[in-house]
């Protein structure tokens, strides 16, 4: 599949070489290989001399053994086996631990130990709505701030939107600005009698309700996290705006990953759309599993009809040159000393069918129907890149400014660091799609 000329090409080595380029963002739907395109940029970036950290917050393990990592976890590990003068870490966010470090760090000794028991806080580090996106923020901030990385890839939460970290400042936001939590708030912040008697009026009132639904000591757990947690609220806040800003400088560049398929596009039209619209510094656009073909000239309709002709006992009229096809059989009434039929055209007896018919006495394909099966196989194929073809220029027509990166589809799956190589490569357009000019 070829890009058409008036789309941009997405170029990949000037990005990667680029030392303003500090934070790549790869972001996009489920399933199209988000993790695996992080980490060749990584391993890429690092073979051509610069310092690399990836961040997964994909649970699958595959980042971990594509490198050769037994496990990743909030650390940083370095990657062996990278050839030239950079380096490679990789780590995989742990939204726990990320928020334990963030009590822990902000936090004196006494109230950190009460926050981290409390189980309310055990419930919402572990898995409350948006935490692994909002940690996710915090530990992209972490490691900007630590500047011991010339470049951080991150690859997104493989939720369905994929940009649902960007939102997470603005829900956290909303969380401790809401009214449950200003209520909680509302006794330790007036203090004294006039907190005890709004506590004993409004919890009471509160409790009365809530309690039945979802327990008194539940609400009791929810009030001294809330306590303990007041002072780290603030904090909360301007760390998530601070990244939040860091997205948008211009040091940062995201790439939206996608498959193509339909659904896989659309999504990607939205996140460039949602990308534009929160001022994100757009790259382009990574197409990945693109298929090709060596005879990409021989169409899947040509292909179709001359599996059809060796199935019917026809052949090529390769003497003519043509394209046309020829009887190989002798016409009913010929002279006796027409030539006899090929076997692959020959009527057979009873018994030969017989034979035939049994598992155990077939006898292998011939060259013909392996060749008609060969040939089906090549027009399904030419169907594939047709519709894959329409599917991306629809989505090139909505958005001729993005520049595309295609990456053609590989026999297995890439687990290895020579796999990410070849990923590399070809993202960076050194090895175009087979069949292609």
């Amino acid at each position: 599949m070829t890009l058409d000329p008036a789309v941009a090409p997405l170029e990949v080595d000037p990005l990667l070489d680029d030392p303003q380029t500090r934070i790549i963002v790869c972001c996009g739907s489920g399933g199209v290989g988000k993790t695996t395109t992080a980490a060749a940029l990584g391993v890429r970036a690092a073979e051509r001399g610069r310092k690399v950290v990836v961040l997964t917050i994909d649970p699958a393990r595959r980042l971990a053994q594509s490198m050769g990592i037994d496990s990743l976890d909030n650390t940083p590990r370095q990657v062996k086996g990278i050839e030239g003068s950079g380096e490679l870490h990789a780590m995989m966010l742990d939204m726990k631990r990320t928020f334990d470090e963030i009590v822990e760090a902000h936090a004196d000794p006494d109230r950190a130990h009460a926050i981290l028991e409390n189980p309310f806080y055990q419930s919402l580090s572990a898995g409350f709505a948006g935490t692994q996106e909002y940690m996710a923020m915090e530990k992209l901030g972490q490691l900007r701030a630590r500047d011991e990385w010339d470049l951080i890839v991150v690859d997104t939460p493989p939720s369905r939107s994929a940009l649902d970290f960007l939102d997470a400042p603005k829900r956290l936001g909303s969380f401790l600005d809401g009214k449950f939590i200003r209520l909680l708030m509302a006794p330790a912040k007036m203090g004294g009698r006039a907190g005890m008697k709004f506590l004993n009026v409004g919890m009471s009132m509160m409790t009365g309700t809530l309690g039945k639904l979802l327990g008194g000591q539940f609400l009791r757990d929810v009030q001294t996290f809330v306590a303990a947690m007041d002072t780290m609220f603030g904090g909360f806040r301007t760390r998530a705006d601070a990244t939040y800003r860091l997205l948008q400088a211009p040091g940062t560049a995201f790439l939206v990953v996608a498959a193509p398929e339909r659904d896989a596009l659309r999504e990607a039209a939205y996140f460039v759309e949602r990308l534009a619209a929160e001022g994100m510094p757009l790259a382009g656009l990574v197409l990945n599993r693109v298929h090709g073909s060596g005879a990409a000239r021989l169409s899947a309709e040509r292909a179709r009809a001359a599996a059809e002709n060796l199935e019917e006992g026809r052949i090529v009229d390769q003497g003519r040159g043509k394209d046309g096809v020829r009887e190989a059989a002798a016409p009913a009434g010929s002279s006796p000393d027409a030539p006899e039929a090929p076997e692959a055209s020959r009527t057979p007896e009873p018994h030969e069918e017989s034979q035939t018919s049994d598992p155990s006495n077939s006898e292998p394909p011939s060259v013909n129907q392996l060749t008609a099966g060969l040939l089906r196989l090549h027009a399904e194929r030419m169907q594939v890149l047709k519709r894959e073809q329409r599917t991306r220029d629809r989505f090139t027509a909505l958005h001729p400014e993005v520049p595309v990166a295609e990456v053609a589809a590989l026999p297995g799956d890439v687990h290895d660091l020579a796999g990410l190589r070849t990923i590399g490569v070809r993202l960076a357009g050194e090895d175009p799609v087979p069949g292609t000019s």
